[in-house]
């Protein structure tokens, strides 16, 4: 395993706070799945204000790391069901080599493919490179066993995808507002269907100390798409 990336972020997620930070990720066989487009998507999203970035592969990682100066949370998706962010250890320890400064990881109390436990994860994490982990939640008892097993920080990544809670049109308010009242003792990060500026302040005032934002933000295809349908809908 190679040293892991320096980046000249140091972990004080205060830094973070009531900030955005901006998901570049593109599909498998899409125009902009390249290392190098991602990268650049993340400059185009630092000049435009995000306090971090949030990147997907290893080598959308290592380019990315080059380019910003800003925390990066990395994750591999490895899949397409079940436990599929950052699916095993070994996957995590190459997102930290690669440069991420967080790792997010499935932080579901659903089975990882290695075997291994939540939290005997985070803690070889922990031990094998200093980064910090994101633990990407679907429900309110996710979210308590993901602290519990030591995760520096809560995502409502995956809210509607894992049967537990249905898929809301848009942020998932009422379980920000719920794990924030638990008082889980780590940051909460609102991730997921945040598509307009008024639900990212939502998410803040919900109880959210850092909001993500990707497609609305990265995926042109998409964005093109609500614009399109909303024209055919007013014809």
């Amino acid at each position: 395993m190679p040293e892991p990336t320096t980046s000249p972020w140091r972990a004080d997620l205060s830094s973070l706070a009531a900030q955005l930070i901006v998901s570049c990720q593109a599909y498998p066989g899409e125009p902009l799945r390249d290392p190098k487009t991602m990268a650049q998507m993340a400059q185009a999203a630092v000049i435009g204000g995000a306090a971090a970035v949030r990147i997907q592969g290893v080598a959308d990682l290592e380019l990315t790391r080059a380019a910003v100066d800003v925390p990066i949370i990395g994750l591999w998706k490895d899949g397409k069901d079940g436990v599929f962010i950052t699916p095993t250890l070994e996957h995590a320890l190459a997102c930290a080599a690669a440069g991420a400064d967080i790792v997010a990881i499935d932080g579901t109390r659903r089975p990882r493919p290695d075997g291994r436990t939540l939290a005997e994860t985070i803690h070889a994490l922990h031990e094998q490179t200093g980064a910090l982990v994101m633990a990407d939640c679907g429900s309110l008892p996710d979210a308590r066993t993901a602290a519990d097993a030591g995760a520096d920080i809560i995502g409502t990544t995956l809210s509607g995808y894992t049967g537990e809670r249905p898929k809301t049109d848009g942020p998932d308010l009422e379980l920000i507002a719920g794990i924030a009242a638990l008082g889980l003792g780590a940051p909460l990060i609102a991730e997921g269907r945040i598509h307009t500026p008024a639900q990212a302040r939502a998410c803040l005032d919900a109880g959210a100390f850092a909001v993500v934002v990707g497609t609305a933000i990265t995926h042109p295809s998409t964005i093109t798409g609500w614009f399109a349908d909303a024209l055919t809908q007013a014809g």
